[in-house]
């Protein structure tokens, strides 16, 4: 491959770049803002896909969000690949704070007041494994966390629908307009010297 790197990283790196990028969070934001922009589809399907893959990282089934994007973006329509960069929502910097605020807005919805969840609770819930756990010790952590993964998805889906459909069609917009001009300036010049050729 022609830009392989000559010792490919292991998975150690490979977690620390995805929590702590190696130049700057503004450069990696500028990379992936771009290569949302520069998805080949409609602004619709690219932001109902980007939409339906921040729905999924909101809600707290961890490792299996990229297949609930793709889900949710066959249905709407959205497009797959935007489904997968959408997931790039929840992340190992933002999962404490998805977590604490699902859990808080289900418990409001469920029970009419707004718990936190404290750290001897989260032990105990967790206590000897996540995986080791019956559904029915769990149950009493992830209800409240999709409950209110609902509102809080469907809020933050929304307003990414908009930011990134707008900033899809003002992209390709201006590219077709370079593009054109492009294209213009080569007709000229090949006019010119057919014009200089025929003199």
């Amino acid at each position: 491959m022609l830009f392989k790197r000559r010792i490919s990283p292991n998975h150690l790196e490979r977690l620390r770049v995805a929590v702590w990028p190696r130049h700057s969070f503004a450069r990696s934001a500028r990379y992936f803002s771009k290569r949302v922009l520069r998805l080949t589809a409609s602004p619709n399907a690219i932001a109902l896909g980007f939409a339906a893959g921040a729905f999924a990282s909101i809600t707290p089934f961890i490792g299996l969000h990229f297949v609930l994007s793709f889900v949710l973006a066959f249905i709407i329509g959205g497009n797959m690949l935007a489904a997968a960069l959408g997931t790039a929502i929840g992340n190992p910097l933002t999962f404490p704070l998805i977590w604490a605020s699902t859990y808080k807005v289900g418990a409001l919805i469920l029970y009419g007041e707004a718990k936190t969840l404290d750290h001897g609770a989260l032990d105990r819930h967790l206590e000897g494994g996540f995986f080791e756990r019956s559904l029915d010790t769990l149950l009493p952590l992830i209800k409240p966390m999709l409950i209110g993964a609902m509102p809080l998805g469907l809020a933050i889906g929304l307003s990414s629908y908009f930011l990134v459909y707008y900033s899809v069609r003002t992209y390709q917009r201006s590219r077709r307009v370079r593009l054109a001009a492009r294209r213009g300036l080569a007709a000229r010049k090949n006019g010119e010297a057919d014009l200089d050729a025929q003199s």
